[in-house]
């Protein structure tokens, strides 16, 4: 028996910093790079000492980082004792792990079932975890081949490509242990481990792609609340705080307008030492998740392009920290920043959503207009429309742009009283140029922005924009991350075993 599960890395186009805090918006875009947890059996027969000693045997193999780590699992406490080197572990996986044995043992009560998933753990649980390449950086061994910044160079690697280390001080927080993308691998990865458990345990039935939403439209949920909820659980354990948890819903949800959870619901795991975790699970799913979720796209032939611009990557704990530090000692100025900036994002929303309802209405007018404008600068839009639809449309084009300029300006201020770099000078002057560029309808920074990744989008198809030449020009890799609005869902088998014999040739960077 095998289980493989993924879930999606996100990029954050507006809510940066404001969705720490409700009631604010933030808008989510799921994405196709995916991680993926390979769940199977360790043993085909029960080893007849597990009943006696209570424990069953955990391994978690990280290719890409070529780590393999080994545990004991308490079956009674649900708990992970490391039997090998401690330099191997994952905290998200095994925090991941131990709350979803510990959500097995709460939710899973008929007998039958609860036969077959203590079956299954005393065979023991042998995990592998892949995650896509665009979540990390390859654009070193790239260079080191000779070949240039291009997304043809990064479709060329090998599909799971070992990982490169950074150098330098990793310790102080200033660069991650690895190089990374920004698109949410922690949460993408805890989320896919957590899916891949409880579908594998028997607690619920994650979906196949495409079966996520009913006919009219609404989430078929299969369980997926409860995989939010021990996600959200596993992953703030992980990382030592209750953040905003954006990341994780929208690895489990798909693309969404998210406002987060109130905190408390999570209180039963910040103060855990004298309860079993069985127990501190129970109460988090009692608790009552007031977050928000509604599904959100972006408009038909609107397409989503990231880019790496090699500058290192930034901490984004220490940058909500600062902003946070600021916060406290200038109240009045940053409450109107955060207002002004709070009410663009809504007005983007609107914009969005209203060229979603150009499309619908008007599909013909939408794409002509679309189609049209993509080959040209943001200055020729309006003369291209013909009539008194295809105005209204460009004007809605035009509009949006014009917001998203006022959130790129108000997120710049924010970084300079907070002294944090959320839109730093270099990635100003790639952005300018970007939004000058023929079809582009604005661009910005991710999320808590800082050296992470620079994002665009682009009327029409991307990877046809003249942006990929503009950004490989000025030393910025186009990724071949793109938008996927489907969330955590089930898989046919293991992603290294697909058929990539049409893909182009692999270089060795092993």
């Amino acid at each position: 028996m095998e289980v493989v599960v993924s879930a999606p890395g996100k990029v954050l186009i507006t809510g940066g910093y404001l969705v720490l805090e409700r009631p604010n918006a933030g808008i989510v875009l799921s994405t196709t790079a995916r991680f993926y947890a390979i769940v199977r059996p360790i043993y085909d027969e029960i080893k007849p000492e597990s009943w006696a000693w209570a424990w069953t045997d955990v391994k978690v193999t990280s290719p890409q980082l070529s780590r393999e780590a080994t545990y004991k699992l308490s079956l009674k406490n649900c708990t992970l004792q490391c039997t090998s080197s401690r330099e191997s572990t994952n905290p998200f996986v095994e925090q991941a792990i131990q709350y979803c044995v510990a959500a097995c043992n709460v939710v899973i009560t008929e007998k039958e079932k609860k036969d077959a998933f203590e079956k299954l753990l005393l065979q023991g649980l042998d995990i592998t975890i892949l995650g896509s390449n665009d979540f990390y950086s390859y654009r070193s061994q790239i260079e080191q081949c000779g070949l240039p910044l291009t997304p043809e160079a990064l479709a060329s690697l090998p599909p799971f490509s070992s990982i490169t280390f950074n150098t330098g001080d990793t310790q102080s927080g200033t660069k991650p242990e690895v190089a990374k993308t920004g698109l949410g691998s922690s949460a993408a990865m805890t989320t896919s481990v957590v899916a891949s458990l409880l579908h594998y345990l028997g607690a619920v039935s994650i979906p196949f792609p495409g079966k996520q939403y009913s006919e009219n439209g609404s989430r078929i949920n299969n369980g997926l609340d409860l995989v939010h909820s021990i996600a959200q659980s596993a992953h703030c354990i992980a990382q030592g705080k209750i953040g905003s948890g954006f990341d994780v819903s929208s690895a489990v949800y798909g693309s969404q307008k998210y406002v987060r959870f109130s905190p408390q619901v999570l209180s039963s795991t910040q103060d855990s030492s004298w309860r079993r975790l069985p127990e501190i699970v129970s109460d988090v799913l009692k608790q009552k998740w007031d977050h928000e979720n509604k599904p959100f796209a972006l408009p038909p032939l609107l397409t989503l392009l990231l880019g790496e611009p090699g500058t290192g990557g930034s901490s984004t704990p220490s940058m909500v920290g600062s902003v946070k530090k600021w916060q406290n000692s200038d109240p009045t100025n940053s409450q109107e920043i955060w207002q002004k900036l709070a009410d663009a994002n809504s007005l983007l929303e609107l914009q969005l959503k209203n060229l979603n309802k150009h499309s619908r209405e008007h599909y013909d007018s939408y794409k002509h207009v679309i189609t049209v404008c993509s080959r040209l600068p943001h200055n020729k839009w309006i003369e291209m429309a013909s009539d008194q639809i295809g105005d209204s449309i460009v004007k809605s084009l035009l509009d949006t742009r014009e917001i998203f300029l006022q959130i790129r300006h108000f997120l710049r201020e924010m970084g300079k009283a907070a002294g944090v770099p959320i839109e730093p000078e270099l990635q100003t002057q790639i952005l300018d140029l970007t939004m000058d560029t023929e079809g582009v309808l604005f661009a910005g920074v991710p999320g808590a922005g800082g050296f992470d990744a620079v994002f665009a989008v682009v009327l029409g198809d991307a990877h046809h924009n003249p942006i990929i030449s503009t950004w490989t020009a000025r030393g910025v890799l186009p990724l071949l991350v793109g938008e996927n609005p489907n969330g955590v869902c089930l898989e046919n088998g293991d992603p290294r075993t697909r058929d990539v014999s049409s893909a182009i040739p692999s270089i060795n960077i092993n």
